[in-house]
């Protein structure tokens, strides 16, 4: 009785240890949307974790349209550079830039019903773009299939309609497979209606599956990307300012703008869409707005700079490029991202010519803003400047750089350095004036 109860337990452990060793682990991820950032993001993160377990095999279950060419591209060099043996499972769609991710794999199974291949570069309207762009794609899509030992013409006459297949295709159309054809034609190893069936044909035996879950970071990330959400911050960062600069201090508009537009550039840094020279373009155009506004008197070429870079810094934001070549990203996404922009920007004046007196002068603006009383029996005046003010003799009761305050016969005026600068407690003299403020020199300087 005992012998056979140290038998099976004997059994047990060699079966158990025989399942251990011979065990294979399949790292599963998905492509279920455009090929852009948040699935290049999604699968980069899938894979490295699946080369942290040292996964056997890395598979990605694809449905996708297509999307943009370079994220595309950046997912076809992790697959061909991978030391794991990489699977792309079509359940479904494989268009386009799907197309040119799955000719990367080693091994393509296609789930009956699914087909692939127009991987022409077409824009929003669904047009085929110039040549160059499909010059570009079908160097991509010749070099993919030769490095994974499929037929380069093939590849290539996704692309291009010219290229003669008569065996799968009439002239003048793009290459496309049914799962079917596909297997006939030897692109793919074949087609299936179930994953077990994957690997059963690869003998895959005790396969274990692992996958990437995604986290509450990558769910806030993907939100906050959406277009839409876009311009819902765009118009947070505008208002946050314009109210900013309507009211005395520091006060809530500020943390407004400065949380919409972290808000609005962080998630697309961590994407790979803006990049340091984007983020520092914008930031540059709301100093050169602000030096227009608050030193240079008039409107002229800082603040007309400060309006085109603040747009183009947000509007590059939104979409890959190599510094100014938008060549890597999808057709008509450059003019999308500007669309966004823009009607962000018109909406938000919109609202401000609407509602911005009834929310400066509202309890709850009013509390949350540091605000200063400028009373007429402190000195203040409506602004109002007689028509006898020139030579007059003044003190400078603020720093004017160049703009600031000044006292004249007990009055306080608006007034404008002509020298650039006067310090505090200066003794001014007037020299013209011109609407509402006073340009006044130092005595000294005037002499």
């Amino acid at each position: 009785m005992l012998g056979k109860f140290i038998k099976s337990i004997l059994f047990l452990l060699i079966s158990f240890c025989f399942f251990t060793l011979n065990a294979q682990t399949v790292f599963k991820t998905s492509l279920r949307e455009d090929v852009g950032p948040n699935a290049w993001r999604i699968i980069k993160k899938s894979y490295d974790l699946a080369l942290k377990e040292k996964a056997d095999y890395f598979l990605i279950e694809m449905n996708t349209f297509g999307g943009a060419v370079n994220f595309a591209d950046s997912i076809r060099t992790l697959l061909l550079n991978s030391p794991m043996e990489t699977i792309v499972y079509i359940n479904n769609n494989a268009a386009s830039a799907g197309t040119l991710i799955s000719l990367a794999a080693d091994h393509i199974y296609m789930h009956s019903g699914s087909s692939i291949g127009a991987a022409s570069v077409v824009d929003s309207k669904g047009e085929v773009m110039p040549e160059k762009y499909q010059s570009y794609m079908r160097g991509l899509m010749r070099a993919t299939a030769e490095a994974k030992g499929r037929d380069p013409k093939m590849a290539e006459a996704f692309v291009d309609p010219s290229i003669s297949l008569k065996e799968y295709k009439d002239d003048g159309q793009v290459l496309t497979f049914t799962s079917s054809e596909a297997v006939k034609a030897n692109l793919v190893n074949g087609e299936v209606k179930k994953l077990q069936e994957i690997y059963d044909n690869l003998e895959i035996k005790h396969a274990t599956e692992r996958s990437y879950n995604l986290t509450w970071v990558d769910h806030i990330i993907a939100f906050l990307i959406n277009p839409f959400v876009s311009g819902i911050l765009i118009m947070g960062i505008i208002a946050g300012i314009y109210f900013e600069l309507q009211s005395p201090g520091i006060g809530f508009a500020l943390g407004v703008a400065i949380l919409s537009a972290i808000l609005f550039f962080a998630p697309l840094y961590l994407q790979g869409l803006a990049d340091n020279w984007e983020i520092a373009l914008f930031i540059i155009g709301v100093i050169l707005l602000a030096l227009e506004i608050l030193v240079i008197p008039g409107f002229g070429i800082a603040g007309i700079l400060g309006i085109i870079f603040v747009l183009c810094g947000l509007a590059f934001s939104m979409l890959a490029n190599d510094f100014l070549d938008f060549k890597i990203s999808q057709p008509g996404l450059l003019m999308n991202s500007f669309l966004v922009v823009v009607s962000a920007m018109f909406f938000t004046v919109i609202l401000i010519i609407a509602f911005g007196k009834n929310l400066l002068r509202s309890s709850v603006f009013t509390r949350l803003v540091l605000k200063d009383e400028q009373l007429a029996s402190t000195g203040y005046t409506s602004g109002i400047i007689k028509s006898d003010m020139k030579d007059k003799i003044g003190i400078s009761k603020t720093v004017l750089r160049p703009s600031g305050k000044i006292e004249i016969e007990g009055v306080w005026y608006d007034a404008v350095a002509l020298g650039g600068f006067i310090d505090a407690g200066q003794q001014v003299i007037v020299e013209k004036h011109e609407n509402y403020n006073l340009f006044v020199r130092v005595v000294e300087d005037s002499i």
